[in-house]
């Protein structure tokens, strides 16, 4: 493999995962992400910037207490240090893509539902998806 070549508009639209690591490169990181209605990421704060994707539904995101309505086609960067948290407020599942730089979480990574995701500690470990292959 050299680099990541996919039409990500389909993939993320087709994902049911809650989170699904896609693809890690030294400095970033490429994650599907799809919230059921009412679910959300959970409040959290990285020493990364991360940017989000929607491709379908609705929800908000809230950024160090500041809510805003986000819906299909929507872009948004969290700084590093900012106390995040996406939520689902739509009928239908919320899906995007997020871009971590550096990376997050272990390369490859899938977690079927949130709860995998809270018990899962897994953490960045270094190997990236070229370097597994």
């Amino acid at each position: 493999m050299n680099g990541f070549i996919q039409n990500i508009e389909r993939a993320t639209v087709l994902n049911t995962d809650f989170r699904k690591v896609l693809y890690t490169a030294k400095n970033c990181q490429l994650v599907l992400m799809s919230l059921k209605p009412g679910e959300e990421i959970g409040l959290e704060t990285h020493a990364l910037d991360q940017f989000f994707r929607i491709e379908s539904g609705s929800g908000q995101i809230i950024i160090n207490s500041v809510t805003s309505e986000v819906e299909d086609g929507f872009g948004i960067i969290v700084p590093a240090g900012s106390n995040h948290n996406m939520i689902n407020t739509g009928k239908v599942d919320l899906k995007l893509y997020t871009i971590y730089s550096p990376p997050n979480h272990l390369d490859g990574v899938v977690h079927h539902s949130h709860l995998d995701a809270i018990n899962d500690h897994e953490e960045f470990d270094g190997k990236t998806t070229e370097s597994l292959n």
